[in-house]
Parts: C-alpha cells; sequence; structure tokens
C-alpha cells in the first residue's frame, strides 16, 4: 500500500512539472492553405514589401542587406514572426549575429515579448532561425506610450555582426507572420480614430512640359529685364562683395591712423 501510494505521488508529480512545459509550448506557424508566396522584399520602410498573415515569405538576398516588410494589424491580435536565414556554405568560421526588428506605423520599435529575436549561428551552423511575438494590439493608448495600436507594422531582417570576409555571400530567408487572437474582442473602453499608417503623398505627374505665360506689354523685343542678373539679397555674392570693402577701408583708416609725420633732418656740413 506504501508502495502504490509512492507511485502515485511520483506519477502526480511528473505531471505536475511537465504541465507548465506543455501549456508553454506554442505550436509552429503553418502557412495558410492557398497562400501564394512572396519571393521579394524591400530595401527600406518605403519599399516594404506587403505581407498578409499567413502568407509565406522566401526570398533570396546577400549577407549585409536589409530586409523590409509590412502588415496590417488590428486591435485584439498578437502576432508572431518567424524566419529561418539558411547561411552559405563557402562562409568563413566567424560567428554571426542575426535579429529581426518590429516597427509601428509611427516607425517605433516594438518589444518581443517571446522568441529569439538576436540568435548567434556558430561556424558549423547552416541555419539560423530567428523568432518575435508580439505583445497584443491595443483598441487605443495614451499619447506618451509605445503600446502597439492597429495600423501597419513593419518588419527588419538584418545581420548585426558578421566577419567582413562574409558581407555580400548569399543567403535564402525564410519567413511567416501568423496571427492569434480575435480582432475587435478587447474589452478596453476605447478605439483609435485612425489608424497608424504613415502618410505617403506623392506627386502628380505633368503630361507635358508648362508653357511660358504672354508678356503684359509688346516692347519689340527690347526689354531689358536686369532682375534676373541681379543676386539676392542673401546671396553670398553680397557679402563678399561688402565684407571686401569694408576691408579696404578699415585698412586705409588703420593706415593714416599709424602713419607718423616725415622729420625734417638739418643739412649735413659742406
Amino acid at each position: 500500500m506504501r508502495t502504490r501510494s509512492a507511485t502515485v505521488a511520483a506519477l502526480l508529480a511528473a505531471g505536475i512539472a511537465l504541465a507548465p512545459a506543455t501549456a508553454l509550448a506554442a505550436p509552429t506557424p503553418t502557412p495558410s492553405p492557398g497562400a501564394t508566396t512572396v519571393t521579394k522584399a524591400g530595401t527600406s520602410f518605403l519599399s516594404a514589401t506587403p505581407v498578409a498573415a499567413g502568407q509565406p515569405v522566401r526570398v533570396g538576398a546577400s549577407t549585409g542587406e536589409y530586409l523590409y516588410w509590412s502588415f496590417p494589424a488590428s486591435a485584439g491580435e498578437i502576432h508572431e514572426i518567424s524566419a529561418t536565414v539558411s547561411l552559405a556554405k563557402n562562409r568563413s568560421d566567424g560567428r554571426s549575429t542575426w535579429t529581426v526588428e518590429v516597427f509601428d506605423g509611427l516607425r517605433r520599435r516594438q518589444a518581443c515579448t517571446a522568441g529569439a529575436q538576436t540568435p548567434a549561428a556558430d561556424a558549423s551552423a547552416t541555419t539560423v532561425a530567428i523568432g518575435c511575438t508580439l505583445r497584443r494590439v491595443r483598441p487605443w493608448a495614451e499619447p506618451w506610450s509605445a503600446d502597439p495600436l492597429p495600423g501597419t507594422y513593419y518588419v527588419r531582417l538584418s545581420v548585426v555582426d558578421v566577419p567582413e570576409t562574409d558581407l555580400g555571400l548569399p543567403i535564402d530567408v525564410d519567413l511567416l507572420i501568423s496571427t492569434a487572437g480575435d480582432a475587435g474582442t478587447s474589452p478596453e473602453d476605447g478605439r483609435l480614430a485612425a489608424p497608424l499608417v504613415p502618410p505617403a503623398n506623392a506627386g502628380t505627374v505633368l503630361d507635358a512640359a508648362p508653357t511660358a505665360a504672354p508678356a503684359d506689354q509688346d516692347d519689340g523685343g527690347w526689354n531689358l529685364d536686369l532682375t534676373g542678373w541681379l543676386p539676392e539679397a542673401g546671396s553670398r555674392w553680397i557679402w563678399t562683395t561688402a565684407g571686401g570693402m569694408l576691408a579696404a577701408v578699415a585698412g586705409v583708416v588703420g593706415f593714416a591712423l599709424t602713419r607718423r609725420p616725415a622729420t625734417r633732418r638739418a643739412p649735413l656740413p659742406r
């Protein structure tokens, strides 16, 4: 009886010890069925490639490049970014450190609550896994806080420490953004008026060259307009000329003040 009680206690203890680990183990993100694979990445915030949640990304790049993607986020969602970098086979024996960073629509860097955000690859490693789990997107926040809000988010993947001889070597990047949580189910009493999307006001393209405005009066072609030849009031040519004239006047005045009168000498005896 005592042996059976000890066995039951041991099993219960083992179950309690394994329960937290099982609860914390997150499922591996998988692409959405039928999602089209994205095969390119941007090189800046302005050229970031749009990606939807569950849409796989596979691009070829070079070591040392900055790769940018963007994705939309709604209130109540939790986003997880997972990336795998396949390293070049002919790289040196040095270690390399990679990182993934996430920014919101105001270019504010968002903190990661889980995942290997800045892992290091040994000399024998062929791949490096990078991950970042963001905080839950809030429907509203105070202006001074950096809480994640609905809008456009940016993912930047780069290498932060690598031997100089490895710069430019080819790499393959596999990236996936997964979403958890229900959008719009946050119990907070408030809502953002507009998503945090950076303004992009592009200029208009002119179809034809602008034509010159007609003259007010016909002077037979003898209108001498010298305003275009005169420098502006704040031009450096005016200041240079004025400075030269003041320097010349100061030199003349200084010479006149410091010049001594000539003394008359007595004639020499014969």
